[in-house]
């Protein structure tokens, strides 16, 4: 699911920006821009975000400004003075010149390796758990508004399922109608008996009862499913490969075309609800 978190942090020293996006994933899919100084502290940081998003493709980023007078890059003198020395035996200029060109040699500056304070990295964390607290925020609002979208999907489904059964006497007749008118195009005379025997065979392999109730008792699992506090993402889809199997086979059976309207509507709302399941998690 979508989502954004930042957190800032102000240290004495240093100002620390954190800042998690996530898009939709199957999997958690992590991607860490930290600072050098800070990479011991990468597989901590990671797991308190695996904790806390169970999936996504997340990009989690620490940017740190510097905001005293303070750096850890040193000027290597002794090794600057060497650098001039050797210069000056080599060419005779003006000393500014020199030192800028000793700068610019290798080992001229130092970087001085800090340590990562105990007390600073805890700060740190616990500004990492209000950014992941925000961005599941973002994603609990987003949830809520699926979860009334899921509510109309089905319940559009519902009321779809509603005609079908309202119009399922008039097709039966209708399928009727035109065996009838098919047995009398012919001009034969024929058994009224096996005539009927035959048309009921013929109907039964028409009917759609059970796949009514199944359709219905699909729609009402799926509601009660979408309620659960558990992750149920995976449950949704499964319940939704069965709701358009339901769908498909009373369109199979339908031999109406008023019917067959009501089924691609109610395909066209299944489709929608797939969609929309993606970003379940």
């Amino acid at each position: 699911m979508t989502g954004f978190g930042k957190s800032i942090l102000q240290l004495p020293t240093k100002k620390i920006t954190i800042e998690v996006k996530s898009l939709n994933s199957k999997n958690l899919d992590l991607n860490a821009r930290i600072p050098s100084q800070y990479r011991e502290k990468e597989l901590a940081m990671r797991n308190t975000i695996a904790k806390n998003l169970s999936r996504g493709k997340v990009d989690f980023g620490l940017y740190v400004e510097i905001t005293a007078e303070e750096t850890s890059t040193k000027i290597n003198e002794a090794v600057v003075k060497d650098y001039i020395k050797q210069l000056e035996a080599i060419h005779s200029g003006e000393t500014t010149e020199l030192l800028k060109m000793a700068v610019r040699m290798p080992d001229a500056l130092k970087t001085i390796r800090e340590e990562i304070d105990e007390e600073e990295f805890k700060a740190i964390n616990n500004a990492l758990l209000d950014a992941l607290s925000e961005i599941n925020t973002y994603r609990t609002d987003e949830g809520k508004a699926l979860e009334k979208d899921f509510n109309l999907r089905v319940s559009n489904i519902g009321n779809l399922l509603d005609k079908v059964i309202k119009i399922d006497p008039e097709r039966i007749e209708a399928v009727r109608e035109r065996l009838h008118k098919a047995v009398s195009d012919l001009k034969e005379e024929v058994d009224q008996n096996r005539f009927e025997q035959e048309l009921i065979y013929y109907l039964e392999k028409f009917d759609i009862t059970e796949e009514k109730v199944r359709l219905a008792n699909h729609l009402e699992y799926f509601t009660t499913t979408l309620q659960s506090s558990d992750s149920n993402g995976k449950k949704l889809g499964f319940i939704t490969q069965e709701i358009g199997r339901e769908i498909n086979t009373i369109g199979s059976k339908s031999n109406y075309a008023p019917m067959q309207q009501l089924v691609v509507q109610m395909k066209d709302e299944l489709e929608k609800i797939k969609e929309q399941l993606l970003n379940v998690l």
